[in-house]
């Protein structure tokens, strides 16, 4: 492999034993959910079914489901209450009704593109709720590549459209929980959304498990499954297929800290991203055993000085890596925008890192008082990779991929 430095870099190269902190993960013991005891069931009527979904979930009792076991539900937003979940059962589908008004919050700026910020309700919300979640082998649809009543276009349109006029679009979020406790999502499948398809934020113990994002031809601005601001994470045994960030770390509303991300399979998108957007830091995260493929982006943290701030002793352990344009990219000067929050990325740890195709590789700290500090331990890239390399420290030593090893489901076999 080929290191291209310019005159800034500092790099130092020696073999070192990675010591990963034992609190670098999710503190919590968590084990395959269990789906809760049924409720109330209720079978899709081919009508608008949120009344009726609504009337059970905010009837519910605490520690219990409301089941959807029969048909394709029509639905507007809805609300699942603390201490209750939503089951989707196998071969039942809830699908989003695509009309802007009613995810509006009184402004009619939903569906527009003449506003930035939030001005929409998502589809599913979970806010200020202790012990609720989503379960079952069935599909939530977000619809966002269908016509919006009212409108001759979809959500997804809007998107582009915002795209070329340079404004950020907030279409409805598929998932939205926020400010919430001990909260699930088991088993489902999402897809379609017409934004972010399962957002976390500010939420202390959050697991996603066996959850599958199935939108392969959706917008940029589609993430798969993101931890915004939130503790004790657990990521885990799930497929994600978008075209944005697979699955994101972000700390725009507070610190995101002990997450865990393993046994997950990557495909299209943007890989494993740890946003620009920290602003209250990013600490204590491992992703381990996850395959990588047919990526624009593998391994990325990206930030600038608008919304920089530290992010540190985050560990990538058995991570395969093919078919990917972009397999390590850790910029601290993303977006080239200026400011006073300096992004400082240190304690980044590779470990059993195996990329199988070439691309580009990318280590670009801030300054010399802010390098990039990176340790490597057995990381394997094709012969004469080039890396461009810029006030980074880095320690360890890259290896030739010579071996036949080849990518796993999770990671490399």
């Amino acid at each position: 492999m080929k290191l291209s430095f310019s005159s800034c870099f500092l790099a130092i190269f020696m073999i070192t034993a990675l010591i990963h902190a034992g609190t670098t993960r999710d503190l919590r013991n968590v084990a395959e959910p269990k789906i809760p005891k049924t409720y109330a069931s209720l079978k899709a009527t081919g009508a608008d079914d949120t009344a009726a979904i609504q009337k059970a979930l905010d009837s519910c009792a605490k520690g219990e489901a409301v089941a959807l076991s029969s048909g394709i539900f029509h639905s507007g937003p809805l609300n699942i209450p603390s201490g209750v979940s939503l089951l989707v059962d196998s071969g039942v589908t809830l699908k989003a009704i695509p009309d802007p008004k009613l995810y509006d919050l009184g402004d009619n700026r939903c569906g527009t593109i003449n506003y930035y910020g939030t001005v929409c309700k998502a589809f599913i919300t979970i806010s200020n709720a202790k012990g609720s979640g989503i379960y079952g082998k069935g599909t939530i649809d977000g619809q966002g590549g269908e016509k919006m009543i009212g409108y001759d276009i979809s959500w997804w349109t809007l998107t582009v459209n915002a795209d070329v006029k340079g404004i950020a679009v907030r279409n409805p979020l598929l998932v939205n929980i926020n400010d919430s406790e001990d909260i699930t999502v088991y088993q489902i499948t999402l897809i379609n959304s017409p934004f972010h398809h399962l957002v976390g934020t500010r939420t202390k113990g959050f697991t996603v498990w066996g959850v599958t994002v199935n939108t392969p031809h959706a917008t940029r601005y589609n993430d798969g499954i993101v931890a915004d601001g939130s503790q004790n994470v657990t990521i885990a045994f799930s497929n994600v297929f978008t075209q944005s960030d697979n699955i994101g770390v972000w700390s725009l509303n507070a610190p995101a800290k002990q997450i865990s991300v393993y046994n997950n399979n990557l495909i299209s998108g943007s890989g494993l991203t740890i946003w620009s957007a920290t602003l209250y830091g990013v600490s204590e995260v491992s992703f381990c055993n996850i395959t990588l493929s047919n990526l624009y982006y593998g391994i990325r943290i990206f930030s600038d000085k608008q919304k920089g701030r530290l992010v540190s002793n985050i560990i990538y352990d058995n991570i395969c890596i093919i078919n990917v344009l972009n397999p390590i990219n850790l910029d601290t000067d993303f977006f080239h925008l200026n400011g006073s929050r300096t992004p400082e990325f240190r304690d980044i740890n590779f470990n059993n890192v195996w990329v199988k195709t070439g691309g580009n590789f990318i280590l670009n700290g801030n300054s010399d008082s802010y390098p990039i500090q990176v340790s490597m331990n057995d990381v394997h890239v094709p012969k004469d990779t080039v890396w461009s390399v810029n006030y980074s420290k880095i320690k360890g030593k890259l290896l030739d991929d010579s071996d036949n090893k080849s990518c796993g489901q999770f990671g490399i076999n």
